[in-house]
């Protein structure tokens, strides 16, 4: 089943109109959000640590609407940026065991690239992350029949109308430990297909001890299907050194991966990872055997050892050349390893590709008066070794 956390709370859609928080006020799509609030912030502290967030605007749209840019500091090992442009994770930097800072997400540096087509570069993914065989599936005997933007089939919310491709509203926070952003989208009822209007809430928090904290909530007014993620590309050894991530050695908490065709639909095939080049349950570099796979990369949704919905460990990542490492936790029972941008590799936490046609598989069934909720963490640190 979807879960539904003991914790999550009905998400209130808010008017897009106007959104403000302590000082700082915006109005979306207008040009009262200007340049003389770029240097607006607000703070969180925990003791002697200070988290703070800044806002600033990014770019405009072709229509005018302002995209604007929050970035989290805890002055401390992590950095983040945010953009409102697809609830995307712009940037993240950290130190490396010289304490030196750098950026670990392939990113673009202007709206403007962004505009001019990216592979989905840290951007939330949505109405349904990963692959829909046939961009068709059942709810309650009715059928319903999505946008195909993969072949026959649909992946990632159908393109132009996926939640990477929408402004979406936002407002900074702060809490004593950490500080962050709060981005909110309404998705109408028959977008790509989809039915229920969808109200979705996502939240990104860098906190004083060094984690990123992505929570994903969303609730409609009729049955719908959800599977929500980021797709950030990783390079610990720095974004800005064209170096690729071959050597990044790699953790999987995982025993088995969904097999899928040559379209990389899951067949319904849950197969062990024991001993070949799908097996990271030790510590490998992931270029070592990844010309061994089906794809001749990794692109492979794996099943999190004894997942409950619970917030678990599913996978650790380490760059030898600069020390930094990276431990991913999350309530999703699958990760998704894709190395088919050999200068990041991405770790999308999500439910199963294809779940509304495979009933074996998670739900990803959301009904009205139910909250789904998910939430992924990034700890970032350094090894001497």
């Amino acid at each position: 089943m979807t879960q539904i956390s003991p914790f999550a709370v009905t998400v209130i859609q808010r008017p897009t109109a106007i959104l403000a928080f302590a000082t700082i006020v915006f109005a979306t799509g207008t040009a009262a959000w200007d340049a003389e609030q770029a240097g607006a912030a607000d703070q969180a502290s925990s003791g002697s640590k200070v988290v703070t967030v800044r806002a600033e605007k990014f770019g405009q749209m072709p229509d005018g609407t302002v995209v604007k840019r929050f970035t989290i500091d805890n002055g401390v090992n992590v950095r983040a940026s945010v953009m409102s442009l697809g609830a995307t994770l712009q940037n993240v930097e950290t130190i490396d065991r010289e304490g030196q800072w750098a950026s670990i997400t392939l990113h673009r540096e202007t709206l403007d690239e962004y505009l001019a087509g990216h592979p989905l570069l840290g951007s939330v993914v949505g109405r349904y992350a990963n692959r829909i065989s046939g961009a068709t599936f059942r709810i309650d005997g009715e059928t319903y029949d999505l946008t195909k933007n993969a072949g026959k089939h649909h992946i990632h919310g159908g393109g132009k109308t996926g939640f990477q491709n929408q402004v979406w509203a936002a407002e900074p926070f702060t809490k004593p430990d950490q500080a962050g952003v709060r981005l909110r989208l309404t998705s109408p009822d028959g977008e790509a297909g989809y039915p229920g209007t969808l109200s979705v809430t996502m939240t990104y928090a860098v906190t004083t001890e060094g984690r990123l904290i992505m929570d994903y909530r969303a609730t409609t007014d009729a049955a719908t299907v959800v599977n929500l993620t980021n797709h950030a590309y990783w390079n610990l050894a720095g974004a800005d050194t064209k170096s690729t991530v071959a050597d990044h050695v790699v953790t999987l908490q995982a025993d088995r991966y969904l097999v899928g065709d040559d379209k990389k639909v899951p067949t319904g095939e849950i197969r062990s990872v024991d001993g070949g080049p799908m097996d990271f349950r030790q510590p490998r570099a992931v270029g070592s055997r990844q010309s061994e796979t089906d794809y001749g990369i990794y692109d492979h949704c794996y099943v999190i050892r004894d997942w409950d919905g619970s917030l678990r460990t599913c996978a650790s990542v380490h760059d030898p050349s600069s020390g930094r490492t990276m431990r991913v936790q999350t309530t999703q029972p699958g990760v998704q390893l894709y190395t088919g941008n050999p200068q990041g590799l991405c770790l999308e936490t999500q439910h199963f590709p294809d779940s509304p046609n495979r009933p074996e598989f998670p739900s990803t069934l959301l009904r009205p008066g139910q909250t789904f909720r998910e939430t992924t963490v990034h700890t970032f640190g350094v090894r001497d070794d």
